[in-house]
């Protein structure tokens, strides 16, 4: 009668142990995503609304929430290919590597576990999808510059679904050699491309695997504009989700499935140190979250939900001067710096002979606010009509590089104008070693409960969640 009863005990804790398991799995990743970047988004809606304090993301809420140490095998601070590595693999390897150890092995991802476990997997993001970290679930590659070489990997995956931008080498190598187009290798796979959510709907019923990509004519192929840029008719993190989600689970048969979401611009906006950009691109984050989150609250004890980033990017500070924060001043700006840079351009273009000072005042007025909305120091003011005479009257015109993009020194008058006005700063246009964050919510969440984590116990911790077989 013991051995029944303690038999009837195992049988019942392993069943109490499986339904606990996560049969559906949503792994966010903020790319660039600092805890300054959060804590500033939700400081920013709040002055917004005219008050001091916060006002709360969806994501930040979360019942389990701790921080990660970032750094890399060969390094302090890690890239984005050595960050997406150790959050999709558990290990820790050098900058730049592609799914490989610190010997340039080969290592399993937890997308690829979950895809041996029989779940159905995506991998999503709004730069290309070639990039680091949607790279580092699915492609084995020694460089992360290697495009060509990563795109080929995706067909090999035989994940289900992927979506993001687009591809930024398809047919040319590292070394800039012309390379068989991978298109041809995709649809032998037996992918079928969707160019924006009318084609996605039209096609989504009739194939077994899905690439979104945007519409065609998107501006850029290697991201999706930034949510301040945005456009009627642009691709959205949003729409990505809510599409990764529907084709994830049109097989009611399936065993449930395994989804990275990226939100790769932030880090875009902070390499830039766009701080409107940033808050915006964190907001829009959130957005793709609460699409997860409507998921999760259907089957609450089978799905688990994990936020984090894979470093911060920017040394962004919330303060530079007494105890003030003027977070409000980012709500008069209407476009990323980028975007600025170009309106300046084309003022340049299209006022060769007549260009002037109350021209360029009127833009910086329309797009930012300033001498309106925005309250200038003499000072301010006067940095950016040095710019004005520095670029225009003397046409010195040096444009700044960041990672990612190249800005006319108007708009980068403007930019450090603005963020002097908001009392904010920027230590670098590159990555730290600061913690981030970690939110977790649902089947699972309790293995994040044991304090500050390490970025490779995170992948770990989803394996043993959704038991995965973990190799590594």
């Amino acid at each position: 009668m013991k051995r029944f009863a303690y038999l009837l005990f195992i049988a019942l804790f392993a069943l109490n142990v499986q339904a606990q398991q996560a049969k559906y799995v949503f792994y966010f990743i903020g790319d660039g995503m600092g805890v300054n970047q959060i804590n500033g988004t939700e400081m920013y809606i709040a002055a917004n609304q005219g008050r001091i304090g916060i006002e709360p993301l969806l994501f930040p809420s979360f019942p389990v929430a701790t921080v990660a140490a970032t750094y890399s095998s060969s390094n302090p601070i890690t890239d984005s290919a050595a960050g997406g590595t150790a959050l999709a693999t558990g290990v820790k390897t050098y900058n730049s590597a592609i799914g490989v150890d610190k010997d340039k092995n080969r290592i399993e991802t937890i997308a690829e576990m979950a895809k041996k476990a029989g779940k159905k997997v995506g991998v999503a993001t709004s730069v290309s999808i070639d990039h680091a970290t949607p790279a580092s679930f699915y492609a084995h590659q020694e460089r992360r510059q290697m495009y060509y070489e990563i795109a080929t990997d995706l067909p090999k995956s035989g994940f289900d679904f992927f979506a993001g931008s687009g591809f930024l080498r398809p047919e040319q190598t590292i070394d800039g050699k012309p390379a068989p187009s991978i298109y041809p290798m995709i649809d032998a796979a037996g992918y079928v491309i969707a160019h924006g959510i009318d084609e996605y709907k039209a096609k989504a019923a009739t194939t077994d695997k899905m690439i979104l990509v945007q519409p065609e004519g998107a501006t850029r192929v290697d991201c999706l504009p930034y949510a301040i840029d945005r456009k009627p008719g642009d691709l959205t993190l949003k729409q990505i989700t809510e599409s990764a989600i529907d084709f994830l689970t049109k097989d009611k048969k399936s065993k449930g499935f395994f989804l990275m979401v990226e939100g790769g611009k932030i880090d875009w906006a902070c390499h830039a140190n766009d701080a409107g950009a940033a808050f915006e691109e964190v907001i829009d984050m959130d957005e793709a979250v609460k699409v997860a989150y409507e998921f999760y609250k259907k089957h609450p004890k089978e799905t688990l939900i994990v936020i984090s980033a894979d470093h911060e990017t920017g040394g962004f500070a919330l303060g530079n001067s007494n105890y003030w924060l003027y977070l409000e001043n980012f709500k008069s700006q209407k476009c990323s710096i980028e975007e600025f840079s170009k309106k300046v351009t084309d003022y340049r273009r299209d006022h060769q002979r007549d260009a002037s000072w109350e021209g360029v005042k009127a833009l910086l007025t329309e797009n930012f606010g300033f001498f309106d909305k925005v309250k200038l120091t003499w000072a301010e003011e006067r940095q950016l009509r040095d710019a004005y005479e520095e670029s225009f009257v003397n046409n010195n015109i040096r444009f700044d590089q960041s990672l990612y993009s190249s800005t006319d020194p108007m708009a980068t008058a403007a930019k450090l104008v603005l963020a002097k006005s908001a009392h904010i700063a920027w230590t670098t246009g590159g990555h730290t070693a600061g913690y981030v964050p970690v939110y977790v919510v649902g089947a699972g969440a309790n293995l994040f409960m044991n304090g500050k984590v390490d970025n490779i116990d995170i992948a770990r911790n989803i394996a043993k969640a959704a038991g995965y077989k973990f190799t590594n």
